[in-house]
């Protein structure tokens, strides 16, 4: 049997959402941003009238003010988009169980077999559409697809509130006619690169030589190949498998950070890290997960950015060992040529803590089981008093003190990998 893929993509999420709790607003061009005081302000989400009006996302509230002067800037309220991220997939779970998260704002379902009760395709779609509608206030627009990769392609294809369906027999017609950057995965630089070679269009990208991408991108290379030509067969992880309770993703938990001022020691960096790490280490810890791999992200001043990771000894959940591997990497590859603006952490490789661990006849597990009791003490305090009630000196003295561990970050979304 033919999959039946559906991709949903709330339109406007977070401007949307804001406009549904301020009605005042609901005419004006709206968009969702952070503060500029702490560099964060850049435009997250626009709704349909600031979208018009140019306001692009990701561009600093300067230039969007300067585009649209009568713009209606609201600062992010996460805690309100993640319940309105899981309503919409309650509303996704009516129709099918396998519902894979991309983010807050878009999600795969795989209906196949929920087609004899619901209906084919575009009609489950149909259905979806009016249920957000009705039951939230908001729209989004779905792809239909046999695979993943065309199922995004097509609730982007058409916005806002739109259905698009891409069969084996019309894909070549819509997919392939669109610009290479219009495919997943292909970000600006691999653009760049394909455009180098000649290669404008998915279509393009489809024809290439399998050999030549692989040769050019290596493994990557031969994954948008299969993307293009709607060759992915992925399967649509159920519910069960993404989360552990109600919203926890088991695959990866990160926060990452354009800090208030730039950072010009390893003094600064630790504190960065460790404010950094609290929050990563926390949201671990109440996952019920160990992690085996810490990454960092850096950006310097001059835009240019590199990733780092590295295997733990063991599996661990608690904030010293993260930190202590997060700092370690970024000495052995930082020289402080230039200062740096942003900086992330990020755990992966995801066990359950009920994992056991081999113990380390040199090391000192004894030390090891009181810093989890103090991890988790700390916690505690933090829930009952707020995310600054408690702090490590390293993270006190200094400007960038009132940074919040828990709300001066920015949400990602979940990889497709």
């Amino acid at each position: 049997m033919e999959r039946i893929i559906l991709h949903s993509d709330i339109n406007s999420f977070y401007a949307n959402v804001e406009c549904l709790y301020h009605p005042e607003i609901r005419n004006l061009p709206v968009a969702v941003g952070g503060n500029p005081e702490k560099r964060h302000g850049i435009i997250l989400a626009k709704n349909q009238k600031a979208k018009e009006a140019g306001v692009k996302t990701g561009e600093v509230l300067w230039q969007a003010r300067a585009k649209c002067p009568e713009l209606v800037v609201r600062a992010p309220n996460y805690e309100l988009y993640l319940r309105f991220s899981r309503l919409a997939r309650k509303i996704y779970n009516r129709y099918s169980d396998q519902v894979e998260p991309f983010g807050l704002d878009e999600a795969w379902l795989d209906v196949t077999n929920s087609a004899r009760i619901h209906g084919n395709g575009s009609v489950i779609a149909e259905k979806i559409n009016r249920d957000i509608q009705e039951d939230l206030g908001i729209t989004v627009s779905i792809g239909v697809s046999w695979n993943k990769i065309f199922a995004k392609f097509g609730s982007d294809y058409k916005k806002p509130n739109a259905i698009t369906v891409i069969t084996r027999d019309n894909y070549k017609k819509i997919v392939w006619q669109q610009e290479v950057g219009d495919l997943l995965y292909v970000g600006r630089s691999t653009k760049k690169k394909l455009m180098k070679y000649g290669i404008y269009t998915i279509g393009q990208l489809a024809k290439t030589s399998l050999d030549f991408l692989v040769l050019q991108f290596g493994k990557m290379g031969a994954v948008l190949w299969r993307f293009a030509n709607g060759l992915d067969d992925s399967p649509v992880k159920s519910f069960d498998e993404h989360y552990n309770g109600n919203e926890r993703i088991l695959k990866s938990i990160g926060n990452s950070i354009t800090t208030p001022r730039d950072l010009k020691d390893l003094k600064d960096v630790k504190f960065i890290i460790y404010m950094l790490t609290e929050s990563v280490a926390m949201r671990l810890r109440e996952t019920g997960c160990y992690c085996l791999t810490v990454a960092i992200h850096v950006r310097n001043k001059e835009l240019h950015s590199f990733t780092r990771q590295l295997k733990l000894a063991k599996p661990s959940d608690l904030t010293r060992e993260i930190a202590e591997a997060a700092i370690a990497l970024f000495e052995n590859n930082y020289d402080f040529s230039s200062d740096i603006r942003s900086m992330g952490v990020r755990v992966t490789d995801l066990v359950p803590d009920s994992t056991p661990i081999q113990l380390d006849l040199f090391g000192n597990e004894e030390l090891r089981v009181r810093q989890a009791r103090l991890d988790e003490t700390v916690d505690d305090l933090r829930k009952r008093f707020g995310n600054l009630a408690v702090r490590r000196a390293v993270t006190i003295g200094d400007q960038m003190s009132c940074l919040d561990p828990k709300k001066d970050h920015i949400i990602h979304p979940i990889g497709y990998f």
